[in-house]
């Protein structure tokens, strides 16, 4: 099996690939399920990723649902490409969403939230190995984001998939996740 970030981007971007839609709905619904069972529920911000329905991500439609039937602050964010950063609004009924140039559905307006306030993030993925580490698309955009948030911030991966044993080339910038939540089951680290 691939260990190192390159090949397994290529691997978990081919198995997401051969998802039909059906499954591809059926495991966003088991991972919410899981979601459910953590205990994070007393915090107040709550980061979501809008899926890139092209990359065939996890529909966290049913995340939002969760965290709007909590009546959580939900945050959203937009990607600068230059900066490689991102910005965060909160998620109301009045936020206009509209997809960029590479389809990532993105808040045309609303109001601003600072990093150091989310208290949870739920952190898309390509891949993950047993000990938290994640491989992204290697943009860097959520190292930089988690950076910015404060230590306590709950760090949640979401993968259709189960952890790697073990991904060999991390870097110590990266960013360890707190759970990875998969349509079988929920991993601590």
């Amino acid at each position: 099996m691939p260990a190192n970030k390159k090949e397994l981007r290529l691997h978990y971007k081919n198995l997401r690939k051969e998802l039909s839609l059906d499954a591809l709905e059926e495991k966003s619904l088991a991972i919410a399920n899981n979601v459910i069972k953590l205990s994070i529920w007393d915090k107040t911000y709550y980061h979501v990723f809008l899926p890139i329905e092209e990359q065939k991500e996890i529909n966290t439609e049913y995340i939002l649902h969760l965290l709007s039937g909590k009546d959580k602050e939900i945050v959203i964010s937009k990607s600068d490409f230059e900066t490689r950063k991102m910005s965060h609004f909160l998620l109301t009924d009045n936020t206009k969403i509209k997809k960029n140039e590479y389809n990532i559905p993105e808040p045309v307006n609303g109001l601003p939230v600072p990093s150091e306030t989310i208290d949870v993030v739920f952190v898309p993925l390509l891949a993950f190995d047993v000990f938290g580490n994640r491989i992204g698309y290697g943009k860097g955009f959520y190292d930089k984001f988690l950076a910015e948030c404060k230590p306590e911030t709950i760090k949640i991966g979401l993968s259709f998939f189960e952890a790697e044993n073990k991904i060999d080339d991390i870097f110590e910038l990266d960013i360890n996740l707190d759970y990875c939540v998969t349509p079988l089951k929920t991993y601590t680290f």
